[in-house]
């Protein structure tokens, strides 16, 4: 019964293998022919010509790029996702995803609690004076500034990424999957929210699709996160799933590969796919100017691909490595207009 299960999901995460048969430098070539306005390549010369020039403006340029490195190092795919949105918001949604970083980083970059509580207080302060506009002298805290008087984003959304990770300093596992989801939806799915804010975006039925992908990603943040976590000797897999199945934590702090284990993985794995399929469910409700925010489907589709692929053995190398392709799909999925 497992085994057709598992056929099912195949077939509904299935990998394209049509890309898969071409050469990636054709790849690339194709996408600079039918770029419309060159857009990849802009936003690349863009990139690279942030730099200093003088009084305020050099400033100003300093914060951006603070913002472009810090989302470039330390989440590689939200960075290639900004590339593709539209030149206006840019700037801003950069800003988003780079506070968003610098939050989720908060947990593994402190050595006791209480220092990552101080670090969030900063930033529930800064909140509060970002509105009265008086922003912190701080890269992030400047351009966020920028950002809520262009867009007029909602405070709600930002505070609520804040209270979610400080609540997460907490070192301990997820006690069900529905603990899982709630956590995600009110940060990755917030994140969501504002980045259709800075669209122009306010729509019932594109905050329904967020709110599913939102969970979808944190979820899959969850599985691809286990090699590391397990490497530190931790585990935050919920425990209702673990229990179900009979899987340890000391079973994934040594990596076990074993057959409960890929069952607690499949299990976890499925609950994202089926957000994102709902998400698409109703996609033709959803305005078309949203469609730039949820390029991250993409991301996570291909995580749930090679997942699959790979039997549900997280510990395996090639869930290790980028794929060379991505950037690729990405571009095509956009070019598109869907997710």
């Amino acid at each position: 019964m497992q085994h057709k299960q598992k056929a099912n999901m195949a077939a509904g995460v299935k990998a394209k293998h049509g890309l898969l048969n071409i050469n990636i430098s054709q790849m690339y070539s194709f996408c600079r022919k039918i770029a419309p306005k060159n857009v990849c390549i802009q936003r690349v010369t863009r990139i690279q010509s942030v730099r200093a020039s003088t009084n305020g403006a050099a400033s100003s340029d300093q914060s951006e790029k603070y913002c472009l490195d810090l989302v470039r190092s330390r989440d590689y795919e939200g960075f290639l996702c900004s590339l593709l949105l539209p030149k206006e918001v840019w700037r801003s949604c950069l800003t988003l995803k780079a506070f968003n970083v610098e939050l989720a980083q908060v947990k593994d970059s402190v050595s006791q609690k209480t220092i990552g509580l101080m670090r969030m207080q900063f930033w529930k302060t800064a909140l509060d004076d970002i509105y009265r506009d008086e922003p912190p002298n701080q890269p992030i805290g400047s351009e966020l500034w920028k950002a809520v008087k262009r867009h007029n984003l909602t405070k709600q959304w930002l505070l609520r990424i804040v209270t979610e990770r400080e609540k997460d300093l907490d070192d301990r596992a997820y006690r069900s999957l529905q603990e899982l989801e709630t956590y995600a939806e009110k940060t990755q799915a917030s994140l969501i929210y504002l980045l259709l804010e800075c669209l122009g975006v306010r729509d019932v039925h594109a905050d329904h699709a967020a709110s599913h992908i939102g969970k979808a990603q944190g979820i899959v943040t969850c599985l691809r996160a286990i090699p590391y976590h397990s490497s530190r000797r931790k585990v935050y897999l919920p425990m209702d799933i673990c229990m179900l199945h009979g899987a340890s934590q000391e079973d994934f702090i040594r990596g076990s590969r074993e057959q409960n284990v890929r069952d607690v993985v499949y299990d976890i794995a499925s609950q994202a796919h089926a957000h994102l399929q709902h998400a698409r469910s109703f996609s033709h409700n959803v305005p078309a100017a949203a469609f730039p925010a949820f390029l991250h489907t993409v991301v996570l589709e291909d995580y749930l691909q090679r997942v699959r692929k790979a039997d549900f053995d997280v510990f395996h190398k090639s869930l290790q490595n980028r794929n060379p392709l991505l950037p690729i799909q990405l571009y095509l999925r956009s070019w598109r207009n869907t997710y």
